[in-house]
Formats: structure tokens, C-alpha cells, sequence
């Protein structure tokens, strides 16, 4: 297995062509997680990686649902300094709720904790542990303590009426999509914090979500087969129409950064 500490990188929605969603965010990130993780991010890596854009092949037909990107690219960059840029598949999602299984997270020190590092495949094996086992999606828990989603991030709507999100302090990625619709939820009235989330505290949820730059907003209806709440309810909706109008314009090209 990598070194945790050989790698950064991210997962941008793509549209086939030059443009990067949200890029302005996702470089930021891969900035923050290089200087923690003791990398150093080259001043241009923003520009290479738009300049790389236009060498890549397309990894398959374009993803065509209204509520998703087209395609993603996976950018970072190594310990080397070295900057790479792959292109990858995102899959089609339904639009009924998802179903859930609860696993082990991955058990990462400091400073790794909470960075989205070289060394990712456990949240890979997690997915398809969950398909294996007939579920859409795992969720990730340290004891009782849910950290992560298997490359999502969970998101709950509590009965006080506030959004909540794993804390990045425990573990969790700084997600890049929840920082995107935020403003849409807390104009819908929606605060949206961070906070240690207990296996209780998802099961009393009005209802839950999953979000990500490939599968976009996702509801949750069971965690281990016990219903969530009420899926696709408030939550869902205002983060399905904030997602859609990022969809519409918050695309970067090299010009825009």
C-alpha cells in the first residue's frame, strides 16, 4: 500500500472539455492537505492542471443525468512535486433512497486524519463491501462515532432543525460539495454545522443525505435496514436545488483563476 503521506489530491467534476467545477475550492483543499500532510503544492498547480485537461481522454460515454457532472477527474499532487491529472467514470445513481451499511472506518494517525491522502482504497473496499452486501453506500464509524462516508459525505437534518456533518476535528474530509450548497441551505433556513454524530443521532433524524462531486445529493432511507426519517424531505430538496444551481454556474476555466 502508498504512503498516506505520498499523495494529495481531489475528485472535480469535469464537463469533457476545460472546465472544473468548483475548482477555486478543490485547489484549496489540496493546498491546505499538502501543507499539513508536509507536501509542497507548486504555485502553478492550478494552471497544469488546466492545462492538462486538454490531453485527456474521455474514460467512457458522458454521464447524461440532469443532477450529476459529466465526468471527474482525479488531481493532486505527490511528494515529488509531481502534478497528475486522470480522468474517471462516474456512475449513474437512482433516485430512490439509498440504502446503508455501517463499517469500521479506516484507522489513520496525525496527522493523515481528516486528509484525502494516497492512500484511499479502504474507502473503496468499504463501497463495495456495501454492494456486496446488497447496500448502496457505507458509512464509516469509530465506535459509535460516525466519521465519514465510503468517497460521500453524510449530512443530517436533527429535529432542532440544523444540518449536521461529521466534524473534520474527528476525522472527517472538509467536504468540498457540503461548502457548495451550504449558502443554499442556510438561505432555505437550514443551518448547517459540524458535530460528533452518534449512531442515536442518525436513527431520530428528520432524514439524512449523502453528497459528493461525482453522485451529487443523494438521500439516505436505512442505515443496516432501520429506516432514516423521512427521505428526500426539506434537506434533501433545498440541497438538490442549491446543487443544481452550482451545476449551472460555478464552473472554472484556467482564465477564471
Amino acid at each position: 500500500m502508498p504512503d498516506p503521506r505520498s499523495a494529495v489530491w481531489s475528485a472535480i467534476a469535469w464537463d469533457g472539455r476545460e472546465s472544473l467545477l468548483a475548482a477555486d475550492m478543490h485547489f484549496a483543499r489540496i493546498s491546505r492537505h499538502a501543507a499539513v500532510l508536509g507536501i509542497e503544492a507548486p504555485d502553478d498547480m492550478a494552471e497544469r492542471v488546466f492545462e492538462a485537461l486538454g490531453a485527456l481522454e474521455h474514460p467512457s460515454e458522458p454521464n447524461d443525468s440532469t443532477d450529476q457532472a459529466t465526468f471527474l477527474i482525479r488531481a493532486g499532487v505527490r511528494a515529488n512535486g509531481e502534478i497528475f491529472v486522470e480522468p474517471t467514470v462516474i456512475r449513474t445513481w437512482p433516485d430512490d433512497p439509498l440504502t446503508a451499511i455501517s463499517l469500521a472506518a479506516p484507522n489513520w494517525e496525525e496527522p493523515v486524519r481528516g486528509t484525502k491522502h494516497a492512500e484511499w482504497k479502504p474507502y473503496s473496499d468499504a463501497r463495495q463491501t456495501a454492494i456486496e452486501h446488497g447496500a448502496d453506500i457505507a458509512l464509516l464509524f469509530e465506535g459509535d462515532i460516525l466519521i465519514d462516508g465510503d468517497r460521500c459525505a453524510p449530512l443530517l437534518l436533527d429535529h432542532d432543525g440544523v444540518a449536521y456533518h461529521p466534524k473534520h476535528s474527528d476525522g472527517a474530509l472538509d467536504s468540498v460539495t457540503i461548502e457548495q450548497i451550504r449558502s443554499g441551505l442556510e438561505a432555505a433556513g437550514i443551518p448547517v454545522r459540524g458535530a460528533r454524530l452518534t449512531l442515536s443521532m442518525i436513527l431520530r433524524a428528520s432524514e439524512m443525505m449523502v453528497v459528493g462531486s461525482g453522485m451529487g445529493i443523494r438521500a439516505v432511507g436505512t442505515i443496516d435496514g432501520t429506516k432514516i426519517g423521512r427521505p428526500q424531505g426539506r434537506l434533501f430538496q433545498a440541497a438538490r436545488k442549491s446543487w443544481l444551481a452550482r451545476l449551472e454556474s460555478a464552473w472554472f476555466t484556467a482564465g477564471d483563476l
